[in-house]
């Protein structure tokens, strides 16, 4: 095997550096060298977190030639801890995605690029993807498993907590904040259905409305019947240490202390190619799929949160798994 320049490797290896930097040995390697002389693939996944990590292994159980297309570039990149995962519960997000990659890495079938796909379009025998380098790769079928981007409200200070203070899910992080003075910042039904769903974790609960109340007199008198404040003050930024919120300020200089807050961000798709390809999108603006995981476009299938408002590691691996075994399946009927 020729030597690889340090050039190369980093553009072909597709290891994160701070998050799934792992030794590897001679097949790795090979692999890493082939990708600059093989474009063709079986299934070509885009995204290569814990749901197309999954779907990649199971292809890759499958004796699928895959390729996993990721940009190292996960939304929970700064979550401290993980939970609520079976056999992983409080490791940190990036240990697990690296044990996950290495270990997909042994199936021999499956190779990583480190890059970004930036354009995808339809072939004769499948598809095209294109990266960020301008190198174009093909497949028969094709996985997003790509996420989605978080748009943050206009408050200074919200992005540098997300994840560590600021939260999405109880289920996720509610444990280690039960009993804590904690927000809520939402409105209308988000505020009253989050307000009921938090009350399990603490009863020192407020809801920051960042403006007028849109709640119903009814849905105030719930509220007010469980002693969850409602603040409308509109709010200018977090103070934080370190990503930990220690108050909120508002826009006329009061504050108030919390230690964690609960919110429902809006967002958008990660990745266009799915939209591009004509991909049908739900209301809420989620890639619309069935019980398998197939998406509303022929050999096209998408996994994880780029799919549904659960947004947990286990989730996505269930879906990533259920993408990758049913994609399989697909391939041995059309050829039987």
């Amino acid at each position: 095997m020729k030597n690889l320049s340090r050039r190369t490797f980093v553009k072909h290896s597709g290891f994160f550096v701070t998050t799934l930097a792992l030794p590897l040995g001679f097949n790795e390697l090979s692999k890493i060298k082939n990708l600059t002389e093989t474009k063709y693939f079986d299934v070509i996944i885009i995204g290569g977190s814990y749901s197309g990590l999954a779907a990649a292994m199971a292809l890759g159980r499958a004796l699928r030639k895959v390729l996993v297309i990721d940009s190292g570039y996960p939304c929970n990149r700064q979550t401290p801890h993980s939970h609520n995962f079976i056999t992983q519960d409080g490791k940190a997000p990036h240990e697990i995605a690296a044990l996950a990659k290495q270990q997909v890495a042994n199936y021999d079938s499956v190779s990583f690029l480190n890059s970004l796909a930036i354009n995808g379009s339809k072939t004769v025998n499948g598809f095209e993807i294109q990266v960020s380098t301008g190198d174009k790769f093909y497949a028969a079928k094709l996985i997003f498993a790509s996420g989605i981007k978080d748009i943050f409200p206009d408050i200074i200070g919200i992005e540098d907590c997300w994840g560590i203070s600021v939260l999405h899910c109880p289920y996720c992080h509610g444990y280690e904040v039960k009993n804590e003075k904690t927000g809520i910042l939402g409105n209308g039904e988000y505020g009253i259905e989050f307000s009921k769903l938090i009350s399990n974790w603490t009863k020192d609960l407020s809801l920051f409305t960042n403006g007028k109340s849109t709640l119903t007199p009814e849905q105030t008198r719930a509220l007010e019947k469980h002693q969850i404040n409602i603040v409308e003050d509109e709010i200018k930024k977090l103070e934080h240490t370190n990503g930990n919120v220690q108050n909120i300020i508002f826009k006329d200089g009061s504050k108030m202390a919390v230690k964690a807050i609960y919110t429902k961000t809006l967002f958008e798709q990660h990745c266009p190619i799915p939209e591009q390809l004509s991909c049908e999108l739900t209301d809420e603006g989620y890639i619309k799929t069935n019980h398998s995981q197939k998406t509303s476009i022929s050999n096209i299938y998408a996994c994880g949160d780029n799919t549904t408002k659960m947004r947990t590691v286990a989730n996505a691996v269930s879906m990533g798994t259920t993408a990758g075994m049913m994609l399989n399946k697909e391939f041995v009927l059309e050829r039987f």
